[in-house]
């Protein structure tokens, strides 16, 4: 008996101290800083108001700050002495965007609540907020984060997925994180909103046979096959609108980057993508779960960490 008591507590310590350590409640704030969400969100608003675009950059902010060591503002971090940021990782340099939106809501939040609010509370709630004013799902975020005092170049490089990736990879990458393949086709319903520039879809558009043909010279017009890699298009033909219009692209073979149309490319994601197309309620319910999950990627909380100052260097 004593024997099984010893195998059971071996067992289940690691999962009781992963408890412990997420210590995230929705009402964190509740008392000391009441008015830090309603802050969030007016600040998202202007800004989405001001650029549509702005809102897909918050909320890829957030996925690209939890991938890489969790939901922890390590993405935020400029370069310092003793390590290099995650800003000029492959899959965000010259791309990831919104960080003067995040320094101008904690300068808010700040002159509220001093010291109280971290920089990775912020970005999530940001996320959820950008997804609500283009028209998409709310959900409850999980409040009570704290920030990173370092970040990971080398993290960031190999766990965000580039957007050449094909389905196995994908379903890896999504499950190395512990998501299943239907959040994985969810989460990456998010681009339903958003820009993607040249560089990231030139060689889909002029060498993928499984491309809608009109829609290849579409893109090429913007998209020369030599010389303008800045250049953007749509991620979808409704982007500043969040909603299931980026799965009826995917049927009809109009997925801009190679990630996205390899869900949909008779493989085993075919039908959750059917599905979606046809259910805009079932991808919201479903996408508004998994960026709940996200948001639950291995918080900093309790006395792990800190809580920044100014959201792109550690505190002195």
């Amino acid at each position: 008996m004593a024997s099984q008591s010893s195998f059971f507590l071996f067992f289940m310590l690691p999962f009781l101290i992963g408890i412990a350590h997420a210590q995230l409640s929705s009402d964190f704030y509740a008392s000391s800083c009441p008015n830090a969400v309603s802050t969030i969100q007016t600040a998202v608003n202007n800004a989405v108001a001001q650029e549509s675009r702005m809102g897909a950059s918050l909320l890829r902010l957030h996925f690209h700050d939890c991938f890489v060591l969790g939901c922890d503002a390590s993405i935020l971090l400029n370069d310092t002495d003793s390590f290099t940021g995650e800003k000029t990782a492959g899959g965000n340099i010259n791309s990831v965007r919104g960080y003067e939106v995040i320094d101008t809501i904690k300068s808010q939040v700040e002159s509220l609540c001093p010291g109280v609010v971290s920089c990775a509370d912020i970005v999530a709630v940001a996320a959820r907020d950008s997804v609500v004013a283009l028209g998409g799902p709310t959900w409850t975020v999980q409040l009570g984060r704290r920030d990173s005092t370092t970040a990971s170049l080398s993290t960031a490089n190999s766990d965000l997925p580039p957007p050449t990736s094909d389905l196995s990879s994908l379903i890896n990458l999504f499950s190395n994180k512990g998501f299943t393949t239907q959040e994985m086709v969810a989460l990456s319903g998010t681009h339903t909103i958003g820009k993607a520039r040249c560089t990231n879809f030139r060689d889909r558009i002029y060498n993928e046979t499984n491309i809608n043909a009109t829609f290849a010279t579409e893109k090429q017009g913007i998209c020369p096959s030599d010389g303008g890699d800045e250049n953007l298009s749509d991620l979808d033909e409704s982007t500043n609108v969040f909603d299931n219009v980026y799965f009826t692209n995917l049927i009809e073979q109009k997925g801009l980057l190679h990630s996205d149309q390899q869900l949909y490319n008779n493989g085993s994601t075919d039908s959750i993508v059917e599905s979606y197309s046809s259910d805009s309620s079932a991808f919201f319910t479903d996408v508004a779960s998994a960026m709940i999950k996200m948001g639950n990627l291995s918080p900093l909380t309790g006395t792990d960490g800190e809580i920044r100052t100014n959201c792109w260097k550690v505190n002195d």
